[in-house]
């Protein structure tokens, strides 16, 4: 579904003009259709054989899973998963009205099923895939464990614990994978928790990352942003026209009003909204996903870009005030701020070409 997927924004990216906008509707109509068809044929082919036993080794695996936050969500996944299922067959067994109406209509019902396989199915394939490795294999002493503990920390204060690789395991906790410098020396270690809360502790050493992926337990598929987001069910573009445009447009323009317009068009709002206006929306969306990380760096850069945020919104409405000014100026250019002629003009024909310098001869010198 994902190459599906790309295939098909790559070809209505044809239909499309450089604000976003569909100006070939009957040519994008036929790329979906042809998209819907490949996306019907890959269920079909690689899925429907094996969509059931699929879920239901999910479940198996899902019930041995020791408590955590996220497996009331992965079995409201794996129900959906399988509601769909049911859908799709029902659907697929159901007669079909000859001719592109009746296909079109199958497709509609079916779209939403074949994307919700897309966009979660990776949740059933993991714990299909699961091969139980949940438990730490080799497990520190409880006096190695504090040893080496208070050895990261003294790292981390000197600035020698050095984050590689982070992930969930089973049980809702985080794994950090670090290089511990010492004397010259790295080790790998494994730290439970958050690096920059108190508490987290060190679980484990090992020779190299190799190593501590085998023996560390295994991750988990991280979550979304926001739950109800797919990647196959994209809203259509909204027009945008770039900074590099708008820029363009100033430059081209000889009434102040019209480069008025031109910075206006940075700060629009709502749905064909300027690229500052972009930008703000940018930064929010970034300041909640820092705080989705739940992790005591992450809240701070929440702050971070939130106050980034506001001061954008700050600027927007200065260039905004500054732009209707200038549109009021009711000005022009200076007449005296003339072009500069691409070509020179060249003499004219009958003009009497200057005479060249006479030529000297020079003898040759041999030794």
């Amino acid at each position: 579904m994902a190459m599906i997927g790309r295939e098909t924004e790559s070809a209505l990216d044809m239909t499309r003009d450089r604000y976003g906008r569909t100006v070939r509707p009957d040519a994008a109509a036929d790329i979906r259709a042809h998209s819907d068809r490949a996306a019907v044929e890959a269920y079909t082919t690689y899925l429907a054989p094996c969509a059931d036993a699929l879920l239901d080794t999910a479940r198996r695996a899902l019930d041995e899973l020791p408590p955590a936050r996220h497996l009331a969500g992965w079995r409201t996944v794996l129900d959906g998963l399988a509601a769909s299922t049911a859908a799709i067959r029902r659907v697929l067994d159901r007669p079909t009205t000859p001719g592109p109406a009746g296909e079109r209509a199958q497709h509609k019902a079916l779209w939403p099923h074949l994307t919700a396989w897309a966009d979660h199915g990776f949740i059933a394939s993991h714990l299909a895939d699961l091969d139980q490795r949940q438990q730490h294999k080799a497990p520190l002493t409880v006096e190695e464990q504090q040893m080496w503990t208070e050895m990261a920390r003294a790292a981390q204060k000197r600035g020698e614990l050095e984050l590689t690789e982070s992930w969930y395991a089973a049980d809702g906790q985080p794994i950090t994978l670090a290089y511990l410098v010492e004397d010259d020396a790295s080790t790998v270690v494994a730290l439970r928790g958050d690096p920059d809360a108190p508490g987290w502790q060190v679980i484990g050493h090992y020779a190299h990352e190799y190593e501590a992926g085998q023996m560390l337990p295994a991750p988990v598929p991280p979550g979304v942003l926001r739950a109800d987001v797919s990647e196959f069910n994209r809203a259509e573009p909204a027009p945008e026209v770039s900074l590099q445009e708008l820029t363009r447009d100033v430059v081209e323009s000889q009434h102040a009003g019209d480069a008025s317009n031109a910075l206006l068009g940075a700060t629009q709002r709502g749905h064909d909204a300027g690229p500052m206006v972009r930008l703000q929306e940018l930064l929010e969306t970034g300041a909640q996903f820092a705080g989705a990380l739940e992790t005591v760096q992450g809240r701070q850069i929440t702050a971070r870009l939130a106050a980034l945020g506001r001061q954008i919104e700050f600027l927007n409405r200065e260039v905004e005030e500054a732009a209707e000014d200038l549109g009021a100026t009711v000005a022009v250019l200076p007449p005296h701020r003339t072009p500069v002629p691409r070509f020179r003009p060249g003499p004219a024909v009958e003009t009497t070409p200057p005479t060249p310098p006479p030529r000297t001869s020079t003898t040759a010198r041999h030794r």
